[in-house]
C-alpha cells in the first residue's frame, strides 16, 4: 500500500495540511476496524494492506464540498496517501475540478486519474469516480483507452474500464458496455463478475430486449455471480429460466 509522501510539517501544497488534519480528526477506530474487514484488507485479500481512518462516505462527501478548492496538484498529493478515505477525498475533489473546469482542465484531471491508477485501488474508489471522470471525458472522444483498461491484467484497471461506461449508459449508449462485458466475460475475479453483471442490469433497465439479446448469446458461459447480478430485476419466472439454463 502506498505511503503518503507528505508530512504535516512539510506539505508542498498550501491547504493540504488543513485537509489532512480535518479528515483525520473525524476518524473512528471502531468504524476503521469494521471497514478494514468489509473491504478485505487482510493477507491475500484483494485490498491487502489498505488502511482506514474510520470516516464514512457521506462525511467524506461533505468534506469534498468543503475543500473543493484544494488545487489539482494538492489532490494529486493527497491521492498518494496511505489512508483510504484520504484517497477517496482526493478523487471526489477531482470530480469537482472536472465538472467545473474547461476542456483543458478536464483533460488534466483525466490524465492525472489514469496516471495514478495504482492509488485508485479499491472498488468503492472506482465506482464513485470512473464514470464521472474517465467516462465523462471520453464521451465525445475515441474510447479505445477503455478497451486497453479492460484488457489489462490489473483488477482495478479492468473495473475502471467497465465502470466508466456507466456514463454512456445514462445517456442511452450501450455498445461499449456490451463490448467490454464480452471482453471480461471469462474473467476470474468476483469483483469483475459483479461489475459486469451490474452494468448489464443497468443496460436492461433501459432496454431489456438488448440485454436479453446479449444474455441469450453468452449466459451459459457467464460466471454465476455475473448472471445473477444481470438478471436481478427480471420477472421471477424469467430469472429462474436463466438460472436453470432453460432459455
Amino acid at each position: 500500500m502506498p505511503r503518503s509522501k507528505a508530512k504535516n510539517s512539510n506539505l508542498p501544497e498550501p491547504g493540504l495540511k488543513e485537509v489532512c488534519d480535518r479528515i483525520r480528526s473525524l476518524g473512528d477506530p471502531k468504524d476503521a476496524e469494521f471497514l478494514q474487514r468489509f473491504f478485505k484488507t487482510g493477507p491475500g485479500e484483494y485490498a491487502e494492506g489498505d488502511r482506514f481512518l474510520g470516516v464514512r462516505v457521506p462525511v467524506t462527501r461533505k468534506l469534498a464540498k468543503e475543500f473543493k478548492d484544494l488545487s489539482i496538484s494538492g489532490c494529486a498529493e493527497l491521492l498518494k496517501s496511505e489512508w483510504h478515505e484520504e484517497r477517496l477525498l482526493a478523487l471526489l475533489i477531482l470530480i469537482h475540478h472536472f465538472r467545473d473546469g474547461d476542456e483543458k482542465q478536464k483533460a488534466r484531471v483525466y490524465r492525472l486519474y489514469l496516471q495514478n491508477t495504482r492509488y485508485i485501488n479499491n472498488w468503492d474508489l472506482i465506482d464513485v469516480t470512473a464514470e464521472n471522470i474517465v467516462g465523462a471525458f471520453l464521451f465525445d472522444k475515441d474510447r479505445s483507452p477503455l478497451y486497453e483498461l479492460a484488457r489489462s491484467p490489473n483488477l482495478w484497471k479492468k473495473r475502471i474500464g467497465i465502470l466508466s461506461t456507466f456514463h454512456f449508459i445514462r445517456r442511452d449508449q450501450f455498445e461499449d458496455t456490451l463490448r467490454i462485458s464480452e471482453i471480461l466475460l471469462r474473467d476470474d475475479h468476483d469483483l469483475i463478475h459483479k461489475a459486469v453483471g451490474w452494468l448489464l442490469r443497468e443496460v436492461g433497465k433501459r432496454d431489456q430486449s438488448l440485454e436479453e439479446a446479449f444474455l441469450h448469446e453468452h449466459y451459459t458461459k457467464m460466471p454465476r455471480t455475473m448472471l445473477r447480478y444481470a438478471i436481478e430485476r427480471f420477472p421471477e419466472e424469467l430469472r429462474l429460466s436463466y438460472l436453470n439454463g432453460e432459455i
